[in-house]
């Protein structure tokens, strides 16, 4: 009987060990301590019960398996929870709130300029005064810096030690600070110095093209430059996806790192170069979660390569989302960490059983990123309807003429640098821009079609019993040919 149940259930424990942390970060983390201690009971009661039977059946390996699941699912919740409490953004000014009058802190990232002017930047606290009293503080603070400042702000990158003066302000969204001067006290370490002055000299080389900002925003996630207008485009098309650096971006980069030393360094050297040189690519971006995890990806997928690691899409992905989720909780709270994870999820599942129902159907060239968008639009769907009021399905169609765009366009880019310091980047100027141009027009064409507004809550019960009907349907069409393979 026992068996009979567990007959088609697979998961490895990884997959178990990364869903139940992903239960007990994002659902279980608000639950009273009683109804806590009543689930991780119930787990290990479920671990017990399986270890018991797999030792009254030495030989059934499905309950030995499912004893080692039910202990990465029980240690995945525990781990979940304490990342989920790690993470939260702790404040301690050490002075009344409403005496603060200045804070001093470090820059843990850039410093990104507003379209308004001024800047704003994540500051972790070291100290805040106020009333002649100052005080030791921790935590982490927004800080919004004027225009007149702003210019002053840019010059200077994470790791800078800053003393700002201004008024404290709370929200719902956290602690900020409205700064009125701004004081350098230290500067950041040599390395972080050279990495901010080779990130101005990109800014300088880019921001004088037309085409320029969204360069920036494509090869190193600078936004500042990137006009408004072309970023509302994207956003009413369903494409803000491509403007955050991401795993397609990754693959862009990985596939240019494949063509040029493949051949040269064989398969496994090229892999384990490409995975240092995506390392060092994500350390002088600066931490973005979705890049951040398609970094991991990489780096594991390299390891499968090389055969340490099982190559099996799906257990990498767990394992990445349990690596990142320990070593920084606080991304986890993130939105683009959580349409990063969901969005894949949905690639890896929904997407490949829509890319084997319909092989037969539709040519290669159009179904393969056409199953991408399917699989991401859908499992993403509902969180994007809460965050943002609504979804534009238009992107899915879109995607299909942007995304080779947008390919094209990051590797003309990378020639345009090199060319650049050649002087003889004018050669790529009129191709960047007529590319650039087309993006414009295809993402204003499909911003002006209406998404759908509506509940979150119907979107999201819609978006997976539309991905639950394409899984199911893919399962049966696979299970009749298998059928009639005999007689074929």
């Amino acid at each position: 009987m026992v068996k009979s149940i567990l007959k088609n259930i697979t998961l490895p424990p990884i997959q178990c060990a990364a869903l139940g942390t992903a239960a007990g970060f994002y659902l279980l983390i608000n639950l009273h301590i009683a109804f806590l201690i009543t689930i991780v009971s119930i787990l290990l009661a479920a671990l017990c019960l399986f270890r018991v039977l797999s030792s009254l059946d030495a030989q059934s390996r499905k309950l030995k398996m499912m004893s080692v699941c039910s202990a990465a699912l029980t240690f995945g919740v525990v781990l979940g929870i304490c990342a989920a409490n790690a993470g939260k953004n702790e404040i301690k000014f050490g002075i009344p709130e409403n005496k603060i009058t200045a804070i001093e802190g470090v820059l843990l990232d850039d410093p990104r300029i507003l379209s308004s002017g001024s800047a704003m930047v994540s500051v972790s606290l070291r100290a805040c005064a106020g009333n002649g009293i100052k005080a030791s503080s921790s935590g982490e603070v927004t800080v919004f810096f004027q225009q007149e400042t702003a210019g002053k702000l840019k010059q200077f990158g994470r790791g800078t030690v800053v003393f700002a003066e201004g008024a404290l302000r709370s929200s719902d969204r956290g602690f900020s600070v409205s700064a009125k001067s701004l004081h350098i006290l230290k500067r950041a370490n040599a390395v972080e110095r050279m990495r901010t002055n080779i990130r101005l000299g990109l800014i300088n080389r880019f921001e004088k093209e037309k085409w320029g900002g969204l360069a920036l925003a494509l090869l190193l996630g600078i936004r500042d430059n990137l006009d408004n207008e072309f970023t509302a485009q994207y956003r009413n098309a369903g494409l803000s996806y491509i403007l955050a650096l991401s795993g397609m971006h990754l693959a862009i980069i990985a596939a240019i790192i494949s063509f040029l030393l493949k051949k040269p360094l064989g398969l496994n050297a090229c892999a384990v170069t490409g995975a240092v040189i995506i390392t060092l690519y994500c350390l002088f971006v600066g931490p973005m979660p979705s890049l951040n995890r398609s970094a991991l990806m990489y780096v594991l997928g390299v390891l499968a390569v090389i055969g340490a690691l099982p190559k099996k899409a799906m257990s990498v992905l767990s394992l990445s989302f349990l690596i990142q989720i320990i070593v920084t909780p606080a991304a986890g709270n993130t939105l683009s960490f959580i349409l990063s994870y969901t969005a894949l999820l949905g690639i890896l599942i929904t997407g490949k059983a829509f890319a084997s129902f319909f092989a037969d159907k539709v040519p290669g060239f159009i179904l393969q990123p056409l199953s991408l968008s399917v699989g991401a639009f859908l499992a993403t769907a509902g969180i994007c309807s809460f965050v943002f009021g609504s979804i534009a399905p238009m992107g899915i169609i879109t995607g299909l003429a942007i995304v080779p765009l947008t390919t094209v366009f990051m590797i003309g880019s990378l020639i345009w640098l090199v060319l650049d310091f050649l002087s003889i980047s004018f050669l790529l100027n009129f191709p960047l821009f007529i590319i650039y141009r087309s993006m414009e027009i295809i993402a204003s064409v499909a911003g002006n079609i209406p998404g759908i507004s509506g509940n979150s809550a119907l979107m999201l019960v819609l978006s997976i019993a539309l991905s639950l009907a394409i899984v199911v349907f893919e399962q049966r069409r696979r299970s009749a040919v298998l059928k009639l393979e005999p007689f074929l």
